[in-house]
């Protein structure tokens, strides 16, 4: 779509890499082939910002521009007309933010300034091309039947869809983010079937740590209803606004056995679980939700970790492995596969079937990975505790780590085999 605009041949004044970007952008909205905007390495006066996501929406039948802003602890969004959100976008890049990429459904392009202030263009495709949507595809998914369904009235309290003649519609520029929910839900509900959950007569007790906005939480609510089965639901989150607003939601459509609390997973006392469920739990946070899972125990385990620090600066780089581990994009890769890993290798000798799969990310994130555990039916042999024991062992002596706080809570509540 770009290349009329990009023509070497055209002999008009030429533009700035600034104006060019601008010219790009409001191309791609009128040819409505735009997907999203990053304005990225915030340089403003408030610290706690750290990015932010535009997209395009429909507002009253009329189109529009949602800015999201990404804040430390907090989300913000802020709605435009387009030609007010254009203007908002050219006085922020080479401002307030360094970085900007777009992604139209085809191409990306990105634009970054140096320290000396000069505007930097690069166009190219996109590595994955999405597919345009259709306009029935934004209302409904035709092809794929989906767990969820979107006449619940919590999703337009949660901004997922809108009144369109009286009817529920997903909003445009959720259709990304309903398409992880489904994701995250089709495989909660393999786990929830492998578990033998599905036929529980009991309450299904369930908490999901770092629960933010709370669309996971309703939606696993709302699936475990759609079974049939009683949910007891937690979304535990550490900030209050969030949390005022999901039991404000649940109060207005009174849906029992779903609650939001503010608390930290690991300021929690012992309790029993059927589910545990924490994404994104920054670097061990991860490791004391998953024994959190364990003490309550929880038959499902599910982490999406984010950040792995502890493990990084402890990995003495194997000789053989130097040429590859020289650069840090590399290493920071490394040290999630040692540490999820571990982490995996931990909860199998816990009695539990692991798997470390690919998540569709929550918006916009590149932690892609998930640790799932459902715990087996049948206890693990000594013998095969003790080959998973070797294992770990070998991985800590090839790279050097001295601590991983999983094993570190496992070992003093001696749970772990010595070898």
């Amino acid at each position: 779509m770009f290349s009329p605009l990009l023509d070497s041949s055209d002999t008009r004044p030429t533009l700035d890499e600034r104006q060019r970007f601008m010219r790009l952008l409001r191309t791609a909205l009128t040819e409505r082939r735009f997907d999203r905007l990053l304005l990225g390495k915030y340089q403003g006066d408030d610290e706690t910002v750290e990015r932010v996501i535009v997209r395009d929406i429909e507002l009253k039948g009329a189109p529009a521009l949602s800015f999201l802003w990404r804040h430390r602890t907090k989300d913000v969004t802020k709605n435009h007309a387009v030609d007010e959100g254009l203007a908002e976008i050219e006085r922020l890049i080479g401002s307030d933010f360094e970085h900007a990429h777009l992604d139209t459904f085809q191409e990306e392009v990105q634009l970054r300034f140096s320290r000396k202030g000069k505007a930097l263009l690069q166009v190219g495709k996109r590595k994955v091309p999405v597919e345009v949507p259709s306009i029935d595809s934004t209302r409904h998914d035709r092809s794929k039947s989906r767990a969820l369904t979107l006449n619940s009235p919590f999703w337009r309290e949660l901004g997922v869809t809108h009144e369109v003649q009286g009817q529920a519609q997903l909003v445009p520029a959720m259709a990304r983010k309903w398409k992880q929910i489904n994701k995250f839900i089709e495989i909660f509900g393999a786990a929830v079937r492998h578990a033998g959950l599905a036929e529980s007569a009991s309450p299904i007790r369930l908490a999901d740590f770092g629960s933010g906005k709370g669309y996971l939480t309703f939606a696993m609510h709302d699936y475990l209803g759609s079974l049939g089965l009683q949910p007891d639901v937690q979304g535990v989150e550490l900030r209050p606004d969030m949390v005022a607003v999901g039991n404000a939601t649940v109060a207005r459509h009174r849906l029992q056995g779903l609650r939001f609390e503010q608390g930290d997973v690991r300021e929690r006392g012992d309790a029993a679980l059927d589910v545990m469920v924490a994404l994104h739990a920054c670097d061990i946070a991860t490791d004391y939700a998953m024994h959190f899972g364990l003490r309550s125990g929880a038959r499902i385990i599910m982490c999406a970790p984010c950040c792995h620090k502890e493990v990084r600066p402890q990995i003495q780089t194997p000789a053989a492995l130097r040429p590859l581990l020289q650069h840090g994009v590399h290493l920071g890769q490394e040290a999630e596969m040692v540490t999820d890993s571990v982490r995996a290798l931990l909860l199998e000798m816990m009695g539990y079937e692991t798997q470390v799969i690919e998540f569709i990310a929550l918006e916009h994130t590149s932690k892609n990975k998930m640790v799932l555990a459902v715990r087996r039916q049948k206890e693990l042999s000594a013998s095969r505790r003790t080959e998973l024991a070797r294992q770990l062992d070998e991985i800590k002596r090839f790279y050097g780590l001295r601590s991983q706080t999983l094993e570190q809570l496992l070992r003093l509540e001696g749970r772990l085999p010595t070898l």
